[in-house]
Order: structure tokens, then sequence, then C-alpha cells
């Protein structure tokens, strides 16, 4: 069940690095240290300022502040459907292309590291699994696509489902 109250707008960039050998998307781990969501993967993103007029402004600022790459560097390519999490956030993903060479310099208050996965892998609809675990007496079901050490779940598995749908379309 989601709040009754407001959501609160946030956007995050799904970013697709143009690798020669085949593209990759770029991903973080949040700090251990954080309150929220502490120790999940996640796209650079995060809750509206009042600096961001659109959703892209907000998606390339927490970009270059969680993980120090500059919003020149990406060629925004569309925007998924919003998403909207139990948490009380309507997020808009917002799609962008970078071009390699890149270097992250993560911000260690707020990331623990920044990592890649093929678009391949994502893009397979058989590495997307269906796991269940009880919340109370509540059975709660959800998405989750592993990738090595990694477990992609919850709000950040939904958009990339949204986002293989996305590139699927004609």
């Amino acid at each position: 069940m989601r709040p009754s109250a407001p959501l609160t707008p946030a956007a995050v960039l799904v970013p697709i690095i143009a690798h020669a050998q085949g593209p990759t998307v770029l991903f973080e781990r949040r700090a251990p240290s954080l309150a929220d969501h502490a120790g999940e993967i996640c796209f650079p993103g995060g809750r509206f300022e009042d600096v961001d007029r659109t959703p892209e402004q907000a998606a390339l600022r927490e970009l270059e502040e969680e993980l120090g790459l500059a919003p020149s560097l990406v060629r925004i390519v569309g925007l998924l459907d919003a998403y909207e999490t139990r948490t009380g956030f309507r997020v808009f993903p917002v799609v962008g292309v970078i071009r390699p060479p890149i270097l992250v310099h993560p911000d260690p208050v707020e990331v623990a590291e920044a990592f890649e996965v093929p678009l391949a892998h994502l893009l397979e609809p058989a590495n997307y699994l269906v796991h269940r675990v009880r919340a109370g007496e509540a059975l709660r079901t959800f998405r989750a696509v592993p990738y090595h050490d990694y477990f992609i779940w919850g709000a950040t598995a939904g958009m990339l489902m949204n986002l293989c749908e996305w590139l699927r379309e004609p």
C-alpha cells in the first residue's frame, strides 16, 4: 500500500555507457551509513531541489553530486514512465547515453561503489527473478535481477523492466 500523502517528486538518471564492445548501464551501491536504503543498488538520483525545473535537471544534478560526472557528458535520449514507490516517491527515470571513457568519483557519504552491468544482461527476461518475502502477515512479491555479486531489486528493477519495454518499442 502506498502512503496517502502526496508523493515526493524525484528523478534518477538511467546512464547507458556506449562502449564499443557493447553498452552497459551504470549503477551505484548506496553507502552503508545512510539512514534510508543503505547498501541498496540504485541509479544516481534523488528528490527534486529548488533549482530543479525538470526531471532531466534533477537527474543530471544528482549524477554530478553522487558520481562526479559532468552533465555535459550525458546525451538525454528519453524519459521513462514515472515510477511510484512504496516509500512515497514519484520517480522520473531519465535515460541518458554517455560515451566513454568516463572516470567516476563517488561521493563517499552517499555512494559505496559504482559499477556497470552489460545492457544485454538486463534485456534478457530470463534474468529477472520473482521473489516473495513475508512482511508481518503480508506476502510481498518483487522482481530482482542478479548480476555476479549484485542483487538489483525493488524500484530499480522495476525501472529496468520499464527500460527494457521502452527499448523494445518500435
